[in-house]
């Protein structure tokens, strides 16, 4: 048995592998030039690339589950185009089990990664979908410039409140999936312990940093114009801005009330103060 990383070094992938290292389970990681850290085993892999597909397979023919984690960057309303044909090939060289990250508010045959969701549980295998809410590691990235910067946390979510979690419980359920015994074959809802607005977050940044974080408030519309400057294409920008809308609804904090979800436990207050001097 092997298990195969797509995303190897991205947030939850990387946790992943580690963990899978550290309890003695053949790993294999990709990555879209075949770079991977020491001391993992990696392949190049492209979403984008199908002539790559066969890497993984080529490079150990032992692979039977599959951490599956879509392509990122501006194409992520389409990513059942890509991600399809090499399901499709895993199954016919013996992969018998998918672990696909989604996110809390894409029900199968939603868009994005919902309707990679509706294909799985087409082909009849063995499956888990892991559908968490917001990360933390966020603030390490899309929030780290204004944070560092200009003391402020912007968003399109108003007051509402989501269930923040962290990379690393995502990891841990990750975990479980792939190597129980029995396979989950449902969905997951994962949050966090705690439900916080953005203002939330921004006091607590407040608390641990020892400065004023604020959180800034723009429409869904500027922060479409916001993603557009960053470079991604409007489809893109325009599926981002929404979740936010969805956030500012309260959908994440019905999901947050969903019986029989996942609660992680790691608190985002522990987080900043671990991840402090990147602030």
């Amino acid at each position: 048995m092997t298990i195969l990383i797509t995303g190897g070094t991205g947030k939850t992938g990387s946790r992943l592998a580690r963990r899978l290292l550290d309890a003695d389970y053949p790993v294999l990681l990709t990555s879209r030039k075949g770079v991977v850290p020491e001391p993992f085993k990696g392949v190049k892999f492209d979403w984008y690339d199908p002539s790559t597909f066969g890497n993984p397979f080529a490079a150990d023919p032992n692979i039977d589950r599959i951490y599956i984690v879509a392509p990122d960057g501006g194409r992520a309303g389409e990513v059942i185009e890509p991600m399809k044909p090499f399901i499709d090939l895993a199954v016919t060289k013996g992969v018998n089990r998918f672990v696909l990250l989604s996110a809390t508010t894409l029900e199968a045959g939603g868009p994005a990664m919902g309707k990679v969701h509706e294909y799985l549980l087409s082909l009849q295998v063995d499956y888990a979908i892991l559908r968490p809410s917001w990360f933390y590691e966020n603030l390490l990235t899309m929030h780290l410039h204004d944070i560092k910067e200009n003391n402020t946390i912007i968003t399109a979510s108003a007051d509402g409140k989501l269930g923040f979690v962290s990379a690393d419980d995502i990891a841990d359920l990750a975990f479980e999936a792939l190597t129980d015994a029995k396979s989950h074959n449902t969905d997951h809802i994962l949050t966090g312990p705690e439900l916080l607005s953005y203002d939330d977050v921004a006091q607590i940044l407040t608390d641990v940093l020892g400065r004023k974080i604020t959180h800034t408030r723009i429409s869904v519309g500027e922060l479409k114009d916001r993603y557009i400057a960053f470079g991604l294409p409007e489809d893109f920008a325009a599926l981002l801005s929404s979740m936010d809308e969805l956030n500012a609804s309260g959908v994440e904090e019905r999901i947050f009330g969903t019986p029989g979800k996942v609660t992680g436990k790691r608190m985002l207050r522990d987080f900043v103060e671990d991840n402090k001097d990147s602030f």
